[in-house]
């Protein structure tokens, strides 16, 4: 019997698995991608030209604490990145490399990251190299270079390892805690040092290394050489006229006005040399009086017409060592001594500029001679009774004070509007 075998029909077959996949799991899978090349571009591009940001804004990596605190007269700064000059602003922040440039009659008080201040006097240039805090946050590293003129630095108590240097064309400057100095440079291209108090390690363009402590003076000629080394020839004191003393004139509507000062307390003085002027800053145009080469501590300025006045004095020794000037103290000759017996005292035309930050300038009229005080500070009217003064008033503040005082003593106050258009 035959057996029949079936048939195997094998047929070959390919299963597919299909996977459903939603459209934002496809997109969040492409943009992860394109993220992650761009960040490797990115990483690549840094690791080979650098950040790029750093180039962008000098504040965004700028130290902070390089300010004014004050400033006067024709203040400039430069700065580093742009070239751009501007005038001085009470909220100018001050960055590695920018240039402060005092005019004759400018001058500014700076603040700097380790709390030292420095005063730049008038026709100076000064950089400010650095200004950094270090990563632990209480060492510091400041330097400033000057190109010409004088500035005065105060430091205060500094950690170890902080640095305080002053740079000059001849000189570099190593700054001691609690010190006080200043640095002078001459436009013949010679150098002085002068170190009030603390301690400068100095090294010289010529190879002097040296200390300077306080009460010492040390000159340097234009090779980079210590020329002379001395005691410190002190400030004189001034006695008179005193500070906002009021003069009355005479019948001719002049009077002689006799200065006075003390031998200076450190130091031995040759000479004296005395200015008066009308400005504060003693510019050019506005002296009236300048004498040298003065052997007394009294000098004698005739036939003064009224108006307001200024005056200093500075001491020269054998050597040709000079002190530093006294402060300016202003005095007034008033015209029959301000307002008159039994005249009213009166202010008007009271206007306020704005000028920067908090700071404005006031103007108006009163009796010559009579004193202006506002918000803290005070002038005296000139001999036709205007009067200008700058001050600081808070922001949002709508009305002042304004006090007004004749050389008798008597007092008045009128309440001034600062004025919409003047705030800001």
């Amino acid at each position: 019997m035959a057996t029949v075998s079936p048939t195997v029909n094998k047929r070959k077959r390919f299963d597919l698995d299909w996977w459903v996949v939603s459209k934002r799991l496809l997109y969040t899978g492409v943009a992860l991608a394109v993220l992650c090349v761009a960040a490797a571009g990115a990483g690549l591009y840094v690791y080979l030209y650098g950040n790029p940001l750093d180039k962008l804004d000098p504040k965004l990596n700028a130290p902070a604490g390089a300010r004014f605190l004050s400033f006067d007269g024709d203040v400039q700064v430069v700065r580093a990145m742009t070239r751009e000059r501007l005038l001085a602003r009470g909220d100018t922040q001050l960055y590695p490399g920018d240039i402060v440039q005092t005019q004759a009659d400018g001058r500014a008080r700076i603040q700097l990251a380790d709390g030292s201040t420095l005063v730049v006097r008038p026709n100076s240039v000064v950089t400010i190299r650095d200004n950094a805090r270090l990563e632990d946050g209480t060492r510091t590293n400041v330097r400033v270079a000057v190109a010409r003129g004088q500035v005065n630095v105060r430091t205060e108590e500094q950690p170890e390892g902080s640095h305080n240097v002053v740079e000059t064309p001849l000189t570099k400057n190593n700054l001691g805690s609690q010190t006080g100095a200043s640095f002078g440079v001459s436009e013949d291209n010679t150098e002085d040092i002068r170190v009030n108090d603390g301690r400068v390690e100095t090294a010289t363009r010529g190879g002097d290394k040296t200390v300077i402590t306080g009460g010492e003076y040390v000159a340097l000629n234009q090779s980079g050489s210590v020329k002379s080394r001395e005691r410190l020839l002190d400030i004189p004191a001034t006695s008179a006229p005193r500070e906002l003393e009021k003069i009355p004139a005479g019948a001719r509507g002049v009077t002689d006005v006799t200065l006075r000062w003390q031998r200076p307390a450190s130091g031995a003085a040759k000479f004296y040399r005395v200015e008066v002027a009308t400005s504060p800053f003693f510019v050019a145009a506005g002296k009236v009086v300048e004498r040298d080469q003065l052997e007394t501590t009294s000098f004698n300025v005739s036939e003064l017409r009224t108006g307001i006045y200024f005056w200093r004095v500075r001491a020269v020794a054998a050597s040709g060592q000079t002190s530093d000037w006294s402060e300016p103290h202003k005095f007034t000759v008033a015209a029959g001594g301000g307002a008159g017996e039994g005249e009213r005292l009166t202010v008007s035309g009271v206007t306020f500029e704005y000028v920067a930050g908090t700071i404005y300038l006031a103007r108006g009229r009163t009796q010559a001679g009579n004193t202006v005080r506002i918000a803290g500070r005070d002038t005296v009217a000139a001999s036709d009774g205007t009067f200008q003064l700058q001050t600081n008033i808070p922001k949002d503040t709508r009305e002042v004070w304004v006090e007004v005082e004749n050389p008798q003593g008597d007092r008045q106050k009128a309440r001034v509007a600062v004025g919409a258009d003047a705030t800001r």
